[in-house]
């Protein structure tokens, strides 16, 4: 897409006009600087972001956020919500990896107190969170106890012991979409998740040991717990292959029935069924569950990152700051753009954050960059629904970087830098090298200015630990 169609709305928000295309049901709203504009020019995210505007029932725009990028039908960095009444729900605008998402633990020890046992820590996460494709954990559920960790997501954790209160306190949605019910999830999708609880995978999942770099809201940091030259962990992963495989089945499922509901779609990628009806029904019950068991993983691994604390330095005081999903959809009431009375909607956030009012958001950046601790502001109801960008966002396919970076190399200069990696494989780690991904400063610098969410501190890697 050329930038000519583009219509300044200002330094930091861009539209694609509706008149652009015939079959527009709503504007293009994108929010990014010049910079990095011309970074998202270089793929086919906006044309994907035109399609996103096709779609029955949705409302406002169709928004990309500064981290947009091309994926599977909506772009990753895309939001759109959809009327429940009149609009439908896409398997592609919640994406492959249901509920991939961030947490951030907080530990009161500072980096000069750590610095020494950085290494040795790093090892032992390792050795604690299995990682890399395939490789199942510590549990094989047999299926009543998979279906409950569907049905009941982080609270079943906490009914192991694994969870505590504050834990389920400071997660989004309390780790739990009541909606889920495991009955619509396949065998096959259990299969492949049923030994996958507690691990990261491969791809951009890590685990990250990180100092807090700078505090930009000493008020709000101090809420959140977070001081200058703190020790946080950070983990980010999902739903694993049970995940992927619920999106597989359900884009199946409404490619079928689209000629069922008249529904015309310009790429099949967009795959849709109106929310209301029983395939569209369907699948968000069987996303929800699968959403729980992404919750129920990063819980697993929460209690594996304090198994590993403890052993290096007995004892395990890791507190939850937040934990925020991306990929994921859920019922939201917002004003309407007719009546202003307030209506609900089916947001679907991909490869993007939910943001609400003094919330905390999670912006990890590319390997070996910084991460961003935030907060939603008002702002972000009335411009974005609620939601903002979920992290820096490649300008580089994993094939591309894999051919000019060496893992090897990659590694050697991360630990020039003082940032101990332990990754099971080199050419993962060249997948996710920093020149894969857009400046993460200049994203969140975005989306602070526009004010979705306002910064409040950030931190820098000092030990990463990748499939």
């Amino acid at each position: 897409m050329d930038k000519s169609i583009l219509k300044k709305i200002n330094d930091y928000i861009w539209e694609i006009p509706q008149n652009f295309r015939s079959d527009m049901r709503v504007p293009g709203r994108i929010f990014a600087s010049e910079k990095i504009l011309r970074d998202i020019l270089k793929d086919e995210s906006l044309e994907q972001v035109v399609n996103v505007a096709t779609l029955p029932g949705i409302q406002k725009y169709s928004y990309a956020m500064p981290d947009i990028h091309e994926g599977y039908g909506f772009p990753i960095g895309g939001v759109a919500a959809m009327d429940i009444n009149e609009g439908v729900i896409s398997p592609g605008g919640i994406g492959f990896d249901i509920n991939c998402g961030v947490r951030l633990l907080r530990t009161e020890k500072t980096f000069d107190e750590t610095r020494s046992k950085i290494p040795e820590l790093t090892n032992a996460i390792y050795q604690e969170v299995p990682s890399g494709v395939g490789v199942g954990g510590r549990i094989k559920m047999v299926n009543n106890e998979l279906d409950r960790v569907l049905e009941r997501g982080a609270e079943e954790m906490f009914k192991k012991g694994y969870v505590t209160e504050e834990d389920l306190k400071n997660c989004e949605s309390g780790g739990r979409l009541l909606e889920a019910n495991p009955d619509l999830i396949s065998k096959h999708a259990k299969d492949r998740g049923r030994d996958q609880l507690g691990t990261i995978g491969a791809g951009n999942h890590f685990v990250e040991i990180e100092r807090v770099d700078k505090i930009f809201d000493k008020p709000v940091a101090e809420k959140l717990g977070l001081f200058e030259n703190q020790i946080c962990i950070m983990v980010h992963c999902g739903s694993r292959g049970l995940g992927h495989q619920v999106a597989t089945d359900y884009i199946q499922i409404m490619l079928n029935s689209l000629s069922k509901y008249k529904i015309a779609i310009c790429d099949s990628q967009l795959a849709s069924a109106p929310f209301n009806s029983r395939e569209g029904q369907n699948y968000f019950r069987a996303m929800s569950a699968a959403a729980n068991f992404a919750w129920a993983n990063r819980q697993l691994i929460t209690w594996e990152v304090r198994e590993a604390w403890r052993k290096i330095f007995g004892s395990s005081e890791l507190k939850l700051v937040y934990d925020v999903a991306h990929n994921i959809a859920k019922i939201e009431e917002y004003p309407s753009t007719s009546s202003g009375q307030a209506t609900k909607v089916v947001v679907h956030r991909k490869g993007a954050t939910r943001a609400f009012p003094e919330q905390p958001v999670l912006i990890p950046g590319s390997m070996g960059t910084a991460s961003y601790v935030l907060v939603g502001t008002d702002e972000s109801l009335k411009q974005s629904f609620g939601s903002t960008c979920h992290g820096a966002g490649r300008v580089m396919s994993r094939t591309k970087a894999k051919k000019i970076v060496r893992g090897a190399k990659l590694k050697e200069e991360m630990e020039e830098k003082g940032i101990y990696i332990k990754a099971g494989s080199m050419a993962g780690l060249a997948e996710e090298a920093p020149i894969a991904y857009k400046d993460i400063d200049e994203v969140v610098s975005v989306i602070h200015e526009v004010g979705l969410a306002k910064k409040v501190a950030r931190l820098k890697p000092v030990g990463v630990i990748k499939g």
